[in-house]
């Protein structure tokens, strides 16, 4: 018995979309990778791009490549060292595949979990990715297989996703998996299982209806809720729907999913923002009357506005922005660390690499990055918590 297909649904406007595709899209039988379901995902990809949206793909399928590559490897799942091999020799593959679809380059980024966790790497990362996008190139990220130190995991890409998409603040996470989305039941073996079209939170009770990762017929889509979650935290909405049929993917560019949604918490930039109000800080920063004028416009934090810098702070880590007379202002990701920060105080942006030897952005807290405290209009918050005149 066929299972009961999904029904039509706006997806979320968006603007900036990752989206991860599986290894099951993409491995050949036998080992290799086959183009068959890739090539409808690739055109929604330029579609999208031509008018004039930003994607981010994030790629399994490294392991299957290296198949292809050196099919008497013996068997991947024998040791660590076996999968991370194949992984080496099947990224070339895995970015060839990609690449033929498009006339504009493809850029590979290999990630570890490691690089999301610490702040400063993460912003690397993440500059990485966005100047990518501003050149107009398209990133194809891969979690790096060759020396991850844990054992590669089904649906570890899926968590992956999840960060990327945080970490260049899209405005969705599409799955691309080998099942139309989630199921009440196993909708092969429960006669009554019916498309879930939509999820406001993922509760435990939803995470059953996935049953056990990896599980037969499920496409690990215990992983794909977990991702969904996280992404959710950060205000990101999450869509699951069939890779493999090509009538299903085509709807993705006219703004329709035949799959299931997974509503975000809060709105993407009131999550950043309330994270960034209640992070742990690591240092203070203090600016002119000029830059605290410009902070209220809503203008990044550039070096020739700060006074003084104090804390022994990192770049990554969260620093409060005051005015002269204590007046919190504002919270924000520091572009520079301390010590840096004191070197390029009171100078202009053009001389940042002349003083240091290279230069990471021309703002010492960029305005995506930065929460303000103090609206125009608004009485002030001192250094205590208290309003002041």
């Amino acid at each position: 018995m066929d299972a009961p297909a999904f029904p039509a649904q706006a997806l979320p406007p968006w603007r900036r979309a990752v989206l991860k595709v599986g290894s099951s899209l993409l491995a050949a039988e036998g080992g290799g990778l086959s183009p068959r379901f890739a090539l409808g995902l690739a055109q929604f990809v330029l579609a999208s791009v031509q008018a004039g949206r930003e994607v981010v793909i994030v790629s399994s399928g490294a392991v299957a490549a290296g198949r292809g590559v050196l099919p008497k490897a013996g068997d991947p799942a024998s040791t660590m060292a076996a999968k991370q091999a194949l992984a080496a020799l099947g990224q070339g593959q895995l970015i060839a595949l990609w690449q033929r679809f498009f006339e504009r380059p493809v850029a590979q980024v290999l990630l570890t979990h490691d690089d999301l966790r610490d702040r400063r790497r993460y912003l690397n990362a993440r500059a990485t990715l966005l100047e990518l996008l501003r050149l107009g190139a398209l990133p194809v990220v891969n979690e790096n297989d060759t020396v991850a130190v844990d054992e590669l995991k089904l649906g570890d890409n899926d968590n992956l996703a999840a960060a990327v998409a945080s970490l260049v603040d899209a405005d969705l996470l599409l799955i691309a998996t080998d099942i139309a989305g989630l199921y009440s039941g196993h909708p092969l073996r429960d006669p009554a299982a019916r498309p879930v079209t939509r999820i406001d939170a993922v509760t435990p009770a939803v995470l059953a209806m996935a049953g056990e990762a990896g599980a037969l017929g499920t496409g690990g889509m215990r992983t794909k809720l977990e991702a969904a979650a996280k992404a959710a935290t950060a205000g990101i909405a999450t869509a699951l729907f069939s890779g493999r049929d090509a009538a299903t993917v085509a709807a993705l560019g006219q703004g329709a999913l035949h799959g299931t949604l997974i509503a975000a918490r809060c709105g993407r930039l009131r999550a950043r923002k309330q994270w960034l109000r209640h992070a742990p800080s690591a240092g203070v920063l203090e600016v002119d009357d000029g830059a605290r004028a410009a902070l209220l416009r809503g203008a990044s934090l550039l070096p020739g506005g700060l006074r003084a810098v104090q804390g022994d702070f990192r770049r990554g880590d969260v620093v409060d922005v005051r005015a002269a007379d204590g007046t919190a202002l504002a919270r924000g990701l520091a572009q520079y660390g301390a010590r840096d920060a004191v070197r390029i105080a009171g100078r202009h942006s053009c001389d940042i690499e002349a003083l240091l030897g290279f230069r990471y952005d021309e703002a010492m807290i960029h305005r995506d990055d930065l929460v303000l405290l103090q609206a125009p209009g608004q009485a002030a918050i001192d250094t205590n918590g208290e309003a002041t005149p």
